[in-house]
């Protein structure tokens, strides 16, 4: 019999922060920009708080987080954002850049494949990490743009959180006229966030996983790969 499948396109997605990354970008952003002296250490960190409890609980506004999360480099706007951002990259993205992600995603594109991040950090914290690691393709949190082409604050389209990663990729393959059916794909991801796109594709692997998807990725059978710290 002839394998169909061998015939179809390599679609190869990978989640961000604690996946290719040993850290949460989001987060480290939102430290730095306190470093810096662009937030206010005590009322950053209770808001910030607060939003991560309702992301644990299931219940965050991911408009109201994406708001406060943009929010000083909308109020600094373009220039200093850059030179701020070139600052973040050096001191804190670089040094945790590990070659062992930088090696899986060349793997990847050598063998042909298409490689996509989809991450739910926004595009201007993850855009210059996507190309730091080698990745052209972004679908991250899209931020809407006033008419002078700066950030509004608000969310642009679809947010890249949970179903939304689904959506977003269903739109990018609408795109450029295919469907799931008409790809091979493999998403790699550490969270339980991800569950809906880790069902959707042919290869799910949980990558550095949390307990919670370790134990899902058993249960269902799914690829578990351990990047930068081996299980015990």
């Amino acid at each position: 019999m002839i394998d169909m499948q061998a015939h179809r396109p390599r679609l190869t997605l990978f989640d961000l922060d604690h996946t290719l990354l040993p850290l949460d970008s989001d987060y480290e952003w939102g430290e730095f920009t306190i470093r810096i002296g662009w937030n206010d250490p005590v009322e950053f960190a209770r808001r910030n708080a607060e939003f991560y409890a309702h992301y644990q609980a299931g219940t965050l506004d991911v408009h109201d987080y994406v708001r406060f999360a943009i929010d000083a480099v909308r109020q600094r706007g373009p220039e200093a954002a850059a030179q701020a951002h070139d600052q973040f990259m050096r001191e804190v993205i670089a040094p945790a850049i590990r070659a062992e992600a930088l090696q899986l995603v060349r793997q990847h594109q050598q063998a042909g494949d298409t490689v996509l991040i989809v991450t739910a950090t926004n595009e201007f914290v993850t855009r210059p990490i996507a190309q730091a690691l080698g990745v052209s393709e972004l679908l991250a949190m899209q931020l809407a743009r006033d008419a002078s082409g700066w950030y509004t604050g608000e969310i642009d389209g679809t947010p890249t959180m949970r179903e939304g990663k689904v959506q977003r990729m269903e739109q990018w393959l609408a795109a450029r006229q295919l469907s799931w059916q008409d790809v091979e794909s493999t998403f790699y991801s550490d969270s339980m966030n991800d569950v809906p796109l880790l069902e959707k594709v042919d290869h799910p692997v949980a990558t550095n996983p949390d307990a919670r998807l370790r134990a899902l990725a058993q249960e269902r059978g799914w690829r578990i790969l351990d990047l930068f710290t081996p299980h015990p």
